[in-house]
C-alpha cells in the first residue's frame, strides 16, 4: 500500500517539477518582454474589474434596503468604469498601476521602518530595516521614473512574480520527491 501511495506522490511531484520549469520559462519570457506582459496584465485586470462590476450590480438586487442597494450599484459603476478604462487603454492603465505600485512601496517602506525600529530588540531588525530601505528605493525609482517606466515596472514585477512562483514550485516538488525517496528507503529497510 505504501508503495502505491509513494509512487503516486512521486509521479505528482515529478509533474509539479515539470510545471515549475514551465512556469520559470514563462516568467523569464514575461521579464524579457515587459511591454507585452504589462499590456496583458492590465487587460486581464480590467476584465476582472468588469466581471466584479457585473457581480456587484447583480448582488445589488439582493440588498435588504435602498442604502446598501445604491452602495453596491455605485461600486458596480466604479468597477465598471475602471475596468473599461483599463481594457480600452492598457498603456494608461499600466501607468496607473505603476504609480499605485510605486506609491504603495513608499508607504510600505515607512510602515516597515517603523516596525523595524519598534521591534529592534525582539526581531532581526537589520533585515527589516534592509527590507524597508529596499521598498523605499524601489518605490522612489518607480514614482520618479513614472510614467516612462510604467510598462517596464508592471511587466517586470509580474514576470518576477511568475518566475519566483515557478522556482518555489520546483523547490517544493524536489523536497517532496526527496522525502518520498527517504520514506521508501525507511519502509524497505
Amino acid at each position: 500500500m505504501s508503495d502505491t501511495v509513494a509512487s503516486t506522490i512521486r509521479k505528482r511531484s515529478d509533474w509539479a517539477m515539470v510545471m515549475g520549469v514551465v512556469t520559470v520559462i514563462i516568467g523569464a519570457f514575461m521579464i524579457l518582454y515587459p511591454f507585452a506582459t504589462a499590456t496583458a496584465t492590465t487587460i486581464f485586470f480590467g476584465w476582472s474589474l468588469i466581471i466584479a462590476a457585473v457581480a456587484n450590480f447583480i448582488f445589488a438586487f439582493t440588498a435588504p434596503s435602498a442604502g446598501p442597494f445604491f452602495v453596491k450599484v455605485l461600486l458596480a459603476i466604479v468597477y465598471g468604469v475602471a475596468g473599461i478604462g483599463l481594457v480600452v487603454n492598457p498603456l494608461l492603465g499600466a501607468a496607473a498601476l505603476a504609480l499605485a505600485l510605486g506609491t504603495m512601496l513608499v508607504i510600505q517602506s515607512g510602515i516597515e521602518l517603523g516596525l523595524a525600529i519598534l521591534y529592534r530588540k525582539e526581531l532581526p531588525w537589520g533585515w527589516m530595516l534592509l527590507d524597508a530601505l529596499s521598498s523605499l528605493a524601489l518605490g522612489v525609482m518607480v514614482v520618479f521614473r513614472w510614467p516612462v517606466s510604467s510598462p517596464w515596472v508592471v511587466g517586470t514585477m509580474v514576470g518576477a512574480g511568475v518566475l519566483f512562483a515557478g522556482i518555489t514550485r520546483i523547490i517544493v516538488a524536489a523536497t517532496v520527491h526527496h522525502d518520498v525517496a527517504s520514506f521508501e528507503r525507511l519502509a524497505n529497510a
